[in-house]
């Protein structure tokens, strides 16, 4: 099982005149970061929702909004009227100035910001657990849409190692044309400089495997095929959160291609390092967005 950091979650819960509506969007991030943006009532419960929020989303870049939406006049309000006051003097000369008319004045103070609030800044315990089961129910739609997306990255990722795989044993295939050419390369050139018949062929047997062992990559393709291994095992994982761990993977991964093309100095084997390496990078990108 894996999961993206991507999804949306949107949830809307209507009782009598109340309407609570909640969305979440997420992004990936490499901790967890959320932009809240709720009505002034639930305030108090600011701390309650980032919580929720956190225990079940672990990690991401979240923008969250929940909103309470009065739908009737059952709810009493406050008019702020020195506000209303000082707004109606600012649009009063502004509207002087420009010479602009001044109809529906009201109209317009009472669309302005604090002018009209609600008496009662508190919600009821029954309104919070309506809130609670709005934010509960957006935060599962976005995780069901994260397991979508992370069933997409899962395939992609285990396609791009799977293709570092074949790419090794094609190298695998090759290692042992590049130790006769570096063997035939040493004793022609040492039958130029030196002469054939001034060679100690004991001494030189024991130069070429010394020389051979410094670039030898077995070790280096071994390793690479006990990471690849490990990086399909950990997809298989039931741990939902794990794109840290597939990333440090990734890591030692590219360290033993690396290696590895560095070690052979050879050119056929070189073509898929070469193609490792974009495999790779591919990966990474895709290890990004995983949660």
């Amino acid at each position: 099982m894996l999961k993206s950091m991507t999804g949306f979650g949107r949830a809307e819960i209507t009782r009598g005149e109340t309407t609570i509506v909640v969305e979440i969007k997420s992004l990936n991030g490499k901790q967890f970061e959320v932009n809240l943006k709720i009505s002034p009532l639930l305030k108090p419960y600011e701390f309650d929702i980032r919580n929720q929020l956190q225990q079940t989303l672990v990690r991401g870049t979240l923008d969250a909004s929940v909103n309470i939406r009065q739908n009737g006049a059952n709810r009493p309000v406050v008019i702020n009227t020195d506000l209303a006051k000082f707004y109606h003097q600012s649009i009063t000369t502004l509207a002087d100035e420009l010479n602009l008319p001044k109809e529906d004045m009201l109209n317009v103070l009472m669309k302005l910001p604090e002018v009209v609030s609600p008496a009662n800044e508190q919600i009821s315990e029954e309104e919070w657990q309506e809130v609670e089961k709005a934010l509960q129910q957006a935060i599962s739609d976005l995780d069901a849409h994260r397991l979508d997306e992370g069933q997409v990255l899962a395939a992609d990722l285990l396609t791009r190692i799977e293709n570092i795989e074949n790419y090794t044993i094609r190298v695998r295939e090759l290692d042992p044309q590049r130790k006769d050419r570096v063997r035939t390369r040493l004793e022609s050139l040492l039958a130029e400089y030196v002469g054939k018949e001034n060679i100690d062929e004991n001494r030189l047997e024991q130069e070429l495997i010394f020389y051979l062992e410094k670039l030898d990559i077995s070790e280096e393709l071994v390793r690479l095929e006990n990471h690849c291994r490990y990086f399909k095992e950990i997809l298989k994982e039931a741990e939902p959160s794990k794109g840290k761990k597939l990333g440090f993977v990734l890591q030692e991964v590219g360290r033993e291609i690396n290696t590895t093309g560095s070690k052979a100095n050879d050119a056929n084997i070189q073509q898929w390092v070469v193609l490792m390496k974009d495999e790779l990078e591919k990966a990474k990108e895709q290890v990004l967005n995983v949660l």
